[in-house]
């Protein structure tokens, strides 16, 4: 059976550039059958100086950022994707663990609670000056863990890539979760129904 091409379906006449070198949303677009170039923005994930944001705006203002970014070093006209994922527990907005140490502090603090999981995306059109934003919200809970299996996921080396230490997807980090409320793939890193449906607005 022949896999649908979105690329033709919506009639993309400029090059789409993913700016971000994460391999969970490459698998997603191409799982989508887009054809797409990677250019990965250099844009830190890190807290703005300076600004209070709630997590919807940091999040989109991230990925406004590496689209931005890449817009500037870019020699041709293009539409480009940026796109950020954060966790949030109790407020408190959690990018990746850069540490052991911190990615055993992270698990052990999402334990038996509740957290969310936010993504930013944000289209822009080089040649028609165009930009759209927006993003996605998921509700993810996670079951009580004990120490012994935080460790031996910490020890996998996975969590050092994926904001919240974990991913819910082809690893140990999918047991961690008893349930969602939303948008499973936006807990992967790229909610695709939005993604689509803004896309298609957007090339309109």
């Amino acid at each position: 059976m022949e896999n649908i091409k979105i690329t033709e379906l919506l009639k993309l006449d400029l090059p789409f550039v993913l700016a971000s070198k994460s391999p969970r949303r490459n698998l997603l677009l191409k799982q989508l059958g887009l054809d797409f170039q990677i250019i990965p923005s250099q844009v830190k994930e890190t807290k703005f100086h300076n600004e209070e944001l709630i997590p919807e705006e940091y999040v989109t203002l991230l990925a406004e950022k590496k689209a931005i970014y890449v817009a500037r070093v870019l020699e041709y006209p293009a539409i480009i994707f940026g796109a950020d994922t954060i966790v949030v527990l109790e407020n408190e907005i959690i990018n990746k663990p850069k540490s052991k140490e911190a990615a055993f502090e992270m698990l052990n603090n999402l334990s038996g609670k509740t957290h969310y999981v936010y993504t930013g995306m944000s289209f822009l059109n080089t040649l028609k000056k165009k930009k759209v934003s927006t993003f996605q919200k998921t509700a993810v809970t996670f079951r009580k863990l004990d120490e012994d299996e935080i460790c031996a996921y910490i020890g996998t080396g996975s969590p050092f890539d994926k904001a919240g230490g974990y991913g819910i997807q082809d690893d140990f980090g999918s047991v961690f979760v008893s349930h969602i409320d939303g948008c499973y793939y936006n807990i992967v890193g790229l909610p695709l129904e939005l993604f689509y449906r803004t896309l298609r607005e957007f090339l309109r």
